[in-house]
């Protein structure tokens, strides 16, 4: 396995992407502010192209493969986000992709994956057997693999959220990030310069958790509403960098996530998906430590949701929309 990315590696990346994607403004939120008795800034990675951060990954490891890589085209996994940031920048590229998904996967990111101009394949029944199915496709094709979250480049690239957050808000103190395989909070781990890093996670959907107490990646059955963070497992590389930058996991319920979900929408009128609304459903619920003297930044890290979803879980529970 290839070494560890390293801070070094995040600059670089920065420099791969070349300015081919959105800087994504900071917002400060005094009511999470007040509720949480520090200042809150909001990162918000919804605006990047595709609807989350995952295109600065992909253009970063598009950017490593030689020409004959290219030409053989690129195959990835995703419930969604990656897939559409993978289709997405393959078109800029002009290089062909094939993206593994499952049954089951959101229509809507399915759909807007295949518009990109990628091909999809949806022979699996799950997160798990589509990892099966992708070692199947890349033996029969010869591709090169554009992992979502366990790879250095793409570490490396999705750490350039991290550099943004403490150059916009140089006294950060505490960084908060929703996590699936943990490619996003590795690569800010790496940026952070040895601030405090919270990795939030759904009960149901707990790989970074179950790794960084196992010290290596291991199974889970992702099962929370949370789609965009259904990785069966966190990849070896960040649950290595979190353990030695001493990120802390904090979990979620799923009428937690529905409250930071409401209140994104509500109050900071972000009209985020479930999984970008991890973070925060972390600070509300009280699952963060933070001292009146802390500058706290959140990452909203994407707004790929079906209208349908959506329209559910914010019409629910008026009553306890925590706003």
């Amino acid at each position: 396995m290839a070494a560890d990315p390293g801070r070094d590696d995040v600059l670089a990346a920065r420099e791969a992407i070349g300015g081919r994607l959105h800087r994504t403004p900071m917002f400060s939120s005094a009511t999470l502010s007040q509720k949480v008795g520090a200042p809150v800034h909001l990162k918000a990675e919804l605006f990047q192209r595709t609807g989350s951060f995952k295109p600065r990954g992909v253009l970063t490891k598009l950017a490593s493969l030689s020409t004959e890589e290219k030409r053989r085209g690129v195959i990835g996994i995703s419930a969604g986000n990656h897939a559409q940031a993978l289709a997405y920048c393959a078109a800029l590229e002009r290089i062909d992709a094939l993206l593994v998904m499952w049954e089951g996967a959101s229509e809507q990111k399915i759909d807007a994956t295949r518009a990109y101009g990628a091909e999809v394949d949806l022979e699996a029944g799950g997160p798990a057997a589509a990892f099966e199915r992708l070692h199947e496709l890349m033996d029969d094709t010869g591709r090169p693999l554009v992992h979502p979250f366990d790879d250095p480049m793409t570490i490396a690239g999705q750490g350039t959220v991290g550099l943004e957050i403490v150059e916009d808000v140089p006294d950060v103190s505490v960084i908060v990030v929703p996590v699936g395989g943990g490619g996003l909070i590795s690569g800010i781990a790496l940026a952070a310069e040895g601030r405090r890093v919270v990795a939030a996670e759904p009960e149901l959907s707990d790989a970074l958790r179950r790794g960084l107490e196992a010290g290596k990646s291991v199974p889970v059955e992702p099962k929370s509403i949370a789609d965009g963070l259904s990785a069966p497992f966190a990849g070896e590389h960040p649950v290595r960098i979190c353990q030695a930058a001493n990120v802390e996991s904090v979990l979620v319920s799923e009428e937690e996530i529905a409250d930071g979900m409401r209140f994104l929408y509500g109050r900071a009128k972000l009209a985020c998906e479930p999984a970008a609304a991890v973070g925060v459903a972390a600070l509300l619920a009280g699952k963060v430590a933070v001292q009146p003297t802390d500058t706290v930044a959140v990452v909203v890290s994407g707004g790929n949701v079906a209208a349908e979803i959506a329209s559910a879980i914010l019409g629910s529970h008026e009553g306890r929309n925590p706003s």
